[in-house]
């Protein structure tokens, strides 16, 4: 009987197809979980068996693994719709990934793709769950990187559901699949994925979705997921070609990305709502807006809300070559290694100015360098509401040392001499001999070091220094603004917002115009921006507009 011929007031008593269960546990059909035998044969063969059944009565089918340790190994699982994999909890099923003997190809645990199957719209897969068991990837190895060393690698999905999963060390990307259509990733924990990569590589997030295959909408919720040391991104959205549209749809919520290159990435997608996320302690940003993806189209027409973006190594949000709009509103953007919030031009993408940008009631504070930094063109922007204070905290002068107070361990340097300002050297190059590190933060006497990658154990580029061997750190840079314009900023609203120091007298200017800056038909007005060492300089004079209702410390 056809879909179309069910009743939906009789019941029905449909009879799967012989041999196809609808439920059934994987030790009664060939696997083991016992850690040596290769359990991949025996799983291929039931996902077939029971693809099969769902293709011939449309009745989805669930494969039940026990507790246990089950080896795959030297190759991956080709997935059929109508087929899930549930296990009892990631403490107790674990999928172990191998491929001792064939080192030239990488063993997802389940894939279904474009290029080795024949994947698209009209070949999906539907009807999947992947639930309550763990992927180990950390045996596998290959003779050279490969995007497709995954734990699970699915494209053109619809009504996929991956849950409480805890996915571990593989060489690519943890949860990469693309094109999911009404579909859900929730409570995902993701850590140390992209171990192969080298960082700049395709691939090697935790969690990668590649977007834009289903055309202008695909309806995909990612909730609830700890990213956590993976090589690239903690979560990313990458539209897949430059002649898709970037699609909606998409919504990142309550999530935690940690110790990545990248928290949460947006490349190219159309609306993307990334709310109540905490982004800490990334490499480069915690939240990343750019070209930096395989179609090199930024994304437009998001909302970050609402999040805690902390503690980063570099910029607490990068936006790069976005076309705009986006909505930055609601969040604590705070103690990072570089700018709070940088607009700047990554050389590639859209090259014209950023449009409708709205940064909004953020609390902006404590980041190495300025609060707000406008380093491209930007039209028609707001920024209002903001509370932007004790930014610039990069602010110690350039030091050095050496002799027998100075010790270098894998992620800390310690001088019993210095005295050096609490963060005055956050974000700073340390330079020994031909060795560097980024200095994560500081105490008066201790340096803290980012590692080299993520997941790393060190923050060294070579070994570590010995004892005493000298060391030099740069000066901060001399102006330190709250806001700070440095390139064309045209119409824009820079209204209500109190900028300050508090704790700390760091923040050189409230409000900085740079000599490459300029400000062009703006209104400028009802900001706060007394108790900075000044209020407003202008190296280059705004044009037009109206500045009216500014409260400084002087005219």
């Amino acid at each position: 009987m056809s879909r179309k011929g069910l009743s939906t007031t009789v019941p029905q008593r449909l009879t799967p197809v012989a041999g196809a269960p609808l439920w059934c546990d994987a030790l009664d059909f060939g696997l083991t979980g016992d850690g040596v035998t290769n359990d991949q044969p025996a799983l291929a063969a039931l996902v077939d068996r029971l693809g099969d059944g769902y293709a011939a009565d449309g009745r989805a089918r669930v494969i039940h693994c026990p507790p246990g340790i089950y080896s795959i190994r030297d190759a991956g699982t080709v997935w059929r719709s109508g087929v899930s994999l549930i296990g009892a909890g990631p403490a107790a099923t674990r999928f172990l990934l191998s491929n001792e003997g064939n080192r030239n190809d990488p063993v997802p645990l389940a894939f279904w793709t474009t290029v080795q199957h024949g994947a698209d719209r009209d070949r999906h897969i539907a009807d999947c769950s992947f639930a309550d068991f763990e992927i180990d990837g950390s045996g596998v190895g290959m003779t050279q990187y490969n995007y497709l060393a995954k734990g699970l690698g699915l494209q053109y999905v619809v009504r996929g559901v991956f849950r409480n999963l805890y996915i571990h060390h593989t060489g690519a990307t943890g949860l990469g699949c693309d094109f999911l259509q009404d579909s859900l990733i929730d409570g995902v924990v993701v850590v140390g994925c992209g171990r192969l990569d080298n960082g700049e590589q395709m691939g090697g997030a935790g969690i990668g979705v590649g977007i834009g295959g289903w055309g202008d909408v695909e309806r995909l919720t990612i909730a609830n997921c700890t990213t956590l040391g993976n090589g690239t991104n903690g979560i990313f959205l990458e539209l897949q070609k430059d002649y898709w549209a970037p699609p909606r749809g998409f919504r990142i919520v309550g999530c935690h990305s940690q110790a990545n290159r990248f928290g949460i990435s947006d490349w190219g997608a159309d609306g993307l709502i990334v709310s109540a996320c905490t982004l800490t302690n990334n490499l480069e940003a915690g939240f990343d807006v750019s070209a930096n993806g395989t179609a090199g189209i930024a994304g437009r027409g998001g909302l970050l809300t609402d999040c805690v973006i902390d503690r980063n190594v570099g910029d607490g949000i990068s936006m790069g070559n976005t076309p705009g709009p986006y909505v930055i509103r609601g969040n604590r953007i705070s103690r990072n290694g570089g700018y709070g919030y940088h607009e700047h031009d990554l050389g590639h993408g859209y090259r014209g100015a950023a449009e409708d940008v709205v940064i909004q009631a953020n609390h902006i504070w404590d980041n190495a360098l300025d609060g707000i930094r406008i380093d491209r063109p930007m039209t028609d922007a707001a920024v209002v509401d903001n509370r932007i204070r004790d930014n610039g905290r990069r602010s110690a002068p350039a030091c050095h040392g050496s002799g027998a107070t100075v010790r270098y361990a894998l992620r800390r340097v310690t001088d019993g001499t210095a005295d050096w300002p609490p963060g005055g050297h956050r974000g700073k190059v340390l330079r020994v001999d031909s060795r560097t590190a980024v200095v994560a933060d500081n105490t008066g006497n201790e340096l803290s070091l980012a590692e080299v990658r993520p997941d790393g154990a060190t923050g060294w580029n070579e070994a570590t220094p010995a004892p005493g061997t000298p060391y030099e750190l740069p000066a901060g840079p001399a102006e330190r603004a709250g806001i700070a314009i440095n390139a064309p900023f045209d119409s824009a609203t820079v209204r209500g917002n109190r900028i300050w120091h508090r704790d700390e007298h760091t923040q050189t200017y409230g409000l900085w115009i740079t000599e490459a800056g300029s400000c062009v038909s703006c209104r400028v007005a009802d900001n706060d921006v007394t108790g900075n060492e000044a209020a407003i300089r202008l190296d280059t004079p705004p044009i037009g507009g109206r500045w009216e209702r500014n409260h400084c410390d002087e005219e």
